[in-house]
């Protein structure tokens, strides 16, 4: 246990260590780094992360973080408007967009069915996919989800709730090894992924 001359700074540390991936040695590395900086660089800090939590939005499109009503690459007139790249969180958009190998739009769930974290289907933003499939003309979905049973159990729940429309329904092809998340996926082998996506029906283990 830690004896901290100030209060401040234990309260500063307290805070940072809440952070993922950092634990109270990274914290107070963090909280001294920023007691020897000048005041207006913490105050700078401080600013950036209030305004971020206070005026980022999610996209009414596509549900990706934003800072307008729709996001830029919802705006974009050069993206494809006839595929949907469904992901489970903005981390996975940006992955895909490193890539520079996908030119549709995206559809960001907020997660995955996980029953034993109390994830339903209601949790997510799937209902919204379904509406926006019917109000739009998309030729085809990409189901480009983590390689585990929660998201192949996801990506079956979404397959399920598109009978009846005629789209082109894909997943990513599996050069992302099965238990990866897409975030953790180097560039190139993500980018192939998708670029030699298979039609959904042909992922299922025979």
């Amino acid at each position: 246990m830690n004896n901290y001359s100030s209060k401040l700074v234990e309260g500063a540390v307290n805070e940072l260590a809440k952070l993922p991936g950092i634990g109270r040695k990274t914290a107070l590395r963090l909280a001294l780094h920023l007691l020897k900086e000048e005041k207006i660089e913490a105050e700078m800090l401080g600013e950036s992360i209030i305004k971020m939590r206070t005026d980022v939005i999610f996209c009414k499109v596509c549900q990706n973080i934003s800072d307008d009503e729709i996001c830029f690459i919802c705006n974009s007139p050069k993206r494809d408007r006839s595929v949907i790249c469904v992901v489970e969180d903005i981390r996975d958009v940006m992955a895909i967009e490193n890539t520079s190998q996908y030119k549709g739009l995206y559809h960001v769930l907020g997660g995955i069915i996980s029953p034993m974290d109390g994830i339903g289907p209601g949790e997510l933003t799937i209902n919204k996919l379904i509406d926006r499939l019917h109000e739009s003309e998309v030729y085809e979905v990409i189901l480009a989800l983590s390689a585990t049973i929660e998201g192949d159990t996801t990506s079956f729940y979404i397959f399920k709730q598109m009978k009846g429309l005629e789209i082109k329904v894909s997943t990513i092809a599996r050069g992302v090894s099965v238990g990866d998340e897409l975030e953790y996926a180097d560039e190139v082998t993500l980018g192939r992924s998708i670029i030699n996506r298979l039609p959904y029906e042909n992922s299922f283990i025979k």
